[in-house]
């Protein structure tokens, strides 16, 4: 797949769920928290990052807030397994299919579990990573939970 056809899978992956997702692209790009809030005009706070993270068992992907740190011994407990650490570069493109910056909630190359940040659910919109690191979708994190198939757990400080 190429980077350029990444958004036009999430906006599909987000459709075989029945949700409309409307996919905007910023050139000087969203790499990180700071700069898709920034670009946005939101809080980072209502940022969600998709971050993948590598485990004895295989990866998995934990949606967090932009204005948190995932902890790696929260997640461990959460997901009941050992060995938690962030994902290389290319571990989190082989797990997904996007690269690291760019990785959507949903959408992914291979099924994995989802954790995702309570905190998400305090905003009535959430942006997240449309599968590049220029493109960014808002989407009600009721919804973002239905698409991913994720698990509200305490993961992040």
């Amino acid at each position: 797949m190429s980077e350029r056809d990444a958004p036009a899978r999430v906006v599909a992956a987000a459709s075989e769920f029945g949700i409309s997702v409307e996919v905007v692209t910023f050139p000087d790009g969203t790499r990180t928290a700071a700069d898709a809030a920034a670009a946005i005009g939101c809080e980072v706070a209502a940022i969600c990052k998709s971050l993948v993270v590598t485990t004895d068992d295989g990866p998995a992907l934990v949606l967090c807030s932009g204005a948190k740190r995932l902890d790696e011994t929260l997640v461990g407990r959460a997901l009941d397994r050992s060995g938690v650490r962030m994902a290389t570069p290319d571990e989190a493109r082989n797990a997904t299919g996007f690269p690291i910056g760019g990785t959507p909630p949903f959408g992914h190359a291979i099924p994995l579990p989802v954790l995702a940040d309570r905190d998400l659910l305090d905003h009535e919109t959430v942006w997240a990573a449309a599968g590049t690191p220029q493109a960014v979708f808002p989407i009600p994190p009721g919804e973002l939970l239905r698409a991913s198939g994720a698990r509200t757990a305490e993961v992040a400080a």
